[in-house]
């Protein structure tokens, strides 16, 4: 018969796992409740968002009297009622394939850079995840084919796409797994497509945070700088595909945000108005600065050359007046490369992510109407004002810009 070991001959080291064990086999019930309640009941998938024929005609670029008289020379489907006599709403791949109809795809043309977007700082807690996911998403609806890296081990981005990192990934999911095997996997295989049409995602867990010490480990074994383009000739093989990359980089100036940075042909920075983010926004810019320059040094490697370099103003509260003072002090120091929208903080944003969505996917309001659509107004602004810095680096765009 066995018995149960007193407490005298289990180690200190075997009561810390067993614990930590324990918290995270609850944590994971947790996490797999929100993210269940995030899937569609019927599918078992999310969904994307779907519009009325009035926004669907907005995003399209034509009247709603256009699509009408498209479904009825067939040149559209004809659209099914709902039981109370509506219109079903339109979903993103409709939406491509009314702007396939009127040739209105934005999509840039074969001469026109990818733009390659890192949403970078070194600060947790500023809103790069929520900056990078609302952009990606509105490029997506908008119709641009848009891929999105989550290149951060802690997989908030991830998550939000519907997975839980470490259960329904393998490292073999991710650019980890690319990375040991390139040429048995290939960066296509671990692309995936998302509830998004026109978004697709390269995701991330936790063994991704390897990388920082293997690539280390490279260098300082090879004295070879190669390794740092290990993210960049990863995006090479597949960018033709897409108009925009957004990568959302780890919090902090290792080697996988090196790599990230080194893959960039664009950067935000996502930076609060609060005088300890601004000094660790200061900072940041000094240490990617100088990190590419001893690369350069070093590795007689040629620095990226970035298109543009915006910073926004994120998690801003105007009620504050400390935000008010140093927003007018960050506009004043960084001029031009400072968007004119901010993104503000807002419940909408909290209450999104705790369902495991964004504030587009949302079908209803969590708050109120007039804060959902406060909301959404100023993530439209922030997004539109990056999207147009976009569309001035394609040569096919010029002179076509707001």
């Amino acid at each position: 018969m066995a018995t149960t070991p007193a407490p005298s001959d289990i180690s200190g080291d075997e009561l810390l796992e067993d614990s930590l064990g324990l918290l995270h086999r609850k944590a994971l019930t947790i996490l797999k409740r929100i993210r269940d309640g995030a899937l569609d009941p019927e599918t078992g998938h999310k969904v994307g968002p779907s519009y009325p024929i009035s926004k669907a005609a907005s995003l399209v670029g034509r009247t709603a009297s256009a699509i009408r008289e498209a479904e009825r020379d067939g040149r559209l489907p004809e659209r099914d009622r709902t039981a109370s006599g509506h219109r079903v709403q339109y979903t993103l791949e409709e939406l491509d394939h009314m702007r396939a109809v009127f040739g209105t795809r934005p999509w840039r043309a074969p001469g026109d850079t990818p733009a390659i977007l890192s949403v970078s700082n070194f600060k947790g807690g500023v809103g790069k995840s929520t900056l990078a996911l609302h952009m990606a998403q509105h490029f997506a609806i908008r119709g641009y084919r848009v891929l999105f890296i989550d290149c951060d081990s802690q997989a908030s981005s991830t998550m939000m796409f519907g997975y839980r990192p470490d259960v329904d990934l393998g490292e073999d999911d991710t650019l980890y797994g690319h990375f040991h095997n390139p040429e048995l996997l290939g960066v296509r295989s671990i692309i995936r497509k998302t509830h998004f049409f026109g978004l697709d995602l390269i995701p991330a867990n936790l063994k991704l945070y390897n990388l920082e010490y293997e690539i280390a480990g490279y260098l300082a074994q090879n004295q070879s700088f190669d390794i740092i383009d290990i993210i960049a000739q990863a995006i090479d093989e597949v960018v033709d595909d897409y108009d925009i990359v957004v990568m959302d980089p780890p919090p902090a100036l290792g080697m996988v945000s090196m790599a990230v940075l080194q893959a960039a042909n664009a950067m935000v920075i996502p930076a609060p108005p609060s005088v300890i983010d601004f000094a660790s926004t200061v900072s940041f810019i000094d240490m990617a600065r100088t990190t590419m320059k001893q690369l350069e040094q070093l590795g007689g490697r040629v620095r990226p050359a970035y298109n543009f370099i915006r910073l926004v103003a994120s998690r801003v509260d105007d009620s504050k007046s400390m935000h008010r003072e140093i927003l007018a002090m960050m506009r004043q120091v960084f001029g031009g490369s400072m968007i004119g929208s901010v993104l503000k903080v807002s419940a909408e944003i909290d209450n999104a992510s705790s369902r495991m969505k964004t504030v587009f996917e949302l079908d209803r309001p969590v708050t109120s109407h007039e804060v959902h659509n406060r909301c959404v107004r100023f993530l439209n602004d922030v997004c539109h004002d990056i999207e147009q810095d976009v569309l001035r680096t394609w040569e096919s765009r010029a002179g076509k810009v707001d």
